[in-house]
């Protein structure tokens, strides 16, 4: 049962992109067939599927490396400027020059404050980077998230008019981050003293496929929920794409230029460069879903699918890169 469990998780990581695809397919062949006629339910559906998607993340969270953060300060510190300075600043510019939509512009700001995807520290591992810097750093930027995520919406609601729930955002947050956050970190420690290190090191496959069977029927069950809206204005994925493929080529140029310039290692970049060019997916569409609208989780519902790519070709050229750092191949 493990080993089948193993197979399943790689074989979802390996080929997300394409689970990805078919469930935005199924979600709109089901959506244009059938009608939704009890919203409250699907209402009710989205919070059991956001929570399965949650709670297995943060019990795999170990808040106890966090002081581990003190041995190489410069890499984590980068990545909270490029994730909560530089990624806000071109976001914004990128929301002014491409998107008129109010709940797409919300919608993409808000996937794009939540760092960490779901595969960062595999690619990471994949890279030859260090895991340590990878794990400290998601840590850390994710712990940031609940604190720093209402001030800037509350911001883009000012400066662009747009109606936020800032009091729904933060019980939002309360009850899809940090409620989560104090469960997962409960049970991790249970079956720790319980079953012991080894035994939760078999388990982490099986929650890492419950996020991700999780998150892709939530990102179903959006395209279902708005089927009709997007096959009429199809324009929006094209433009969505469009806009996530400059995001990501821009930070990617970005962190490298800045990463070789302050004095990090390759090791350290490849740490923080998946992290911090990412997003997590999940939680976007979480915090969307049950604070605003399945309108607004439609930017974080599709950004998986060419983040995968560009991640990918980056990983890649990591021997290019492994050069440019000064680094032997190897």
């Amino acid at each position: 049962m493990g080993n089948l469990i193993q197979k399943l998780a790689k074989n979802l990581q390996k080929y997300l992109l394409i689970y990805s695809l078919i469930a935005i397919f199924s979600g709109l062949v089901l959506g244009i067939n059938f009608r939704v006629q009890n919203k409250s339910l699907m209402s009710d559906i989205a919070t059991a599927l956001v929570f399965l998607m949650i709670y297995p993340m943060m019990i795999n969270l170990n808040i106890s490396r966090f002081p581990l953060f003190l041995k190489k300060p410069k890499a984590i510190l980068l990545s909270l400027i490029y994730n909560f300075v530089i990624t806000p600043l071109i976001s914004i510019l990128m929301i002014h020059f491409f998107i008129n939509d109010p709940n797409l512009a919300v919608g993409f700001l808000l996937v794009m404050l939540i760092p960490g995807s779901s595969m960062s520290i595999g690619y990471t591992g994949l890279a030859g980077g260090s895991l340590e810097v990878a794990t400290i750093a998601l840590g850390i930027n994710f712990i940031l998230i609940p604190v720093l995520l209402p001030i800037f919406m509350h911001i883009m609601s000012s400066s662009y008019h747009v109606a936020i729930p800032i009091w729904v955002l933060i019980k939002t947050i309360l009850l899809v981050l940090i409620l989560p956050m104090i469960l997962g970190d409960l049970t991790r420690r249970a079956i720790l003293k319980r079953s012991g290190e080894k035994k939760f090191i078999e388990i982490k496959p099986f929650l890492s496929t419950i996020t991700m069977v999780s998150m892709l029927l939530i990102v179903a069950l959006i395209f279902f929920m708005k089927a009709d809206l997007l096959i009429k204005k199809w324009q929006i994925l094209i433009l969505l794409s469009l806009v996530t493929l400059i995001y990501i080529l821009v930070m990617l140029a970005i962190i490298t230029w800045i990463d070789k310039r302050a004095g990090l290692s390759y090791k350290e970049h490849m740490g923080i460069a998946f992290l911090s060019t990412g997003k997590n997916n999940g939680t976007a569409i979480a915090i969307a879903m049950l604070a605003f609208n399945p309108m607004v989780a439609i930017p974080a519902a599709t950004l998986p699918l060419f983040q995968i790519i560009f991640l990918i070709m980056y990983l890649h050229f990591s021997e290019k890169i492994k050069n440019y750092f000064g680094e032997k191949k190897g």
